[in-house]
């Protein structure tokens, strides 16, 4: 369903106007099945985000091709109520003077997908009751939620036009250990009700075990190797044997 295709992205150095160019991914190539979480894995610098960026169609490659059934992501239409994304700094991802409410439906109206009347509470307290809130969230601000609350609030948004896939960019990484439990575990509900498709990019090892059928070991730009989550101790490459320890006791 995702594919991605020998891909290459550089940036300047330097400068605009400097000539050099840093590599931050190398030909990289791999699909996504519909219905499954790719687990991105890497150390801090590895390319993880910018091959995020890529698929949500923010930046554009150097070479190669990232689609979505067969179409790129670069098409707005494409991406459009398609792909989705919640990232890592909830406190910026929704207008702080957005309700619960206008934040969630926002997508939806700049869709002009959803009417108006009956039909749109109904879709927003259904929205709510899958993250684990309850109807009364609809008209508190983001400075009256808890930082768990509020990605909540952004995992009901991102689900709110039913995409096709959710690139997930350290979700979980700012949120406290038992918080981080809870919303994993609103996100596999998730990806069970509306057969999601998961880019959950992450330093968290423990995490990807719990939520990803496959994970993708990056090093430096580059796919180092890609294992079942099922096999993920039984890795073949040093370097991603050495990653996996060091993130287990991290």
């Amino acid at each position: 369903m995702l594919n991605v295709d020998h891909v290459h992205k550089s940036y300047p150095l330097g400068g605009l106007f400097s000539g050099g160019r840093k590599s931050v991914l190398h030909d990289v190539s791999f699909e996504c099945s519909r219905g499954e979480c790719l687990g991105i894995i890497g150390e801090s610098g590895s390319g993880k985000s910018t091959l995020g960026r890529l698929i949500l169609g923010m930046e554009r490659p150097d070479q190669g091709t990232i689609s979505l059934e067969g179409k790129s992501v670069l098409n707005s239409k494409v991406r459009r109520g398609r792909i989705s994304a919640v990232f890592q700094d909830y406190k910026s991802s929704i207008n702080p003077f957005f309700t619960v409410e206008e934040a969630i439906m926002e997508p939806l109206r700049l869709q002009k997908k959803n009417p108006e009347g009956n039909s749109d509470s109904l879709k927003l307290d259904v929205l709510l009751s899958q993250v684990g809130l309850d109807s009364s969230y609809r008209t508190r601000y983001p400075h009256e939620l808890s930082g768990g609350e509020v990605q909540r609030v952004c995992i009901a948004r991102a689900i709110s036009t039913e995409p096709q896939c959710i690139v997930l960019d350290e979700a979980i990484s700012s949120l406290d250990v038992s918080v981080q439990t809870q919303v994993l575990h609103v996100l596999k509900e998730l990806k069970e009700i509306y057969q999601l498709t998961y880019i959950f990019i992450t330093h968290d090892i423990q995490a990807a075990a719990y939520i990803c059928d496959r994970v993708v070991i990056f090093r430096e730009g580059r796919i180092e190797e890609m294992v079942p989550i099922q096999q993920l101790r039984t890795v073949k490459s040093e370097y991603a044997r050495k990653l996996l320890d060091h993130l287990i006791t991290f």
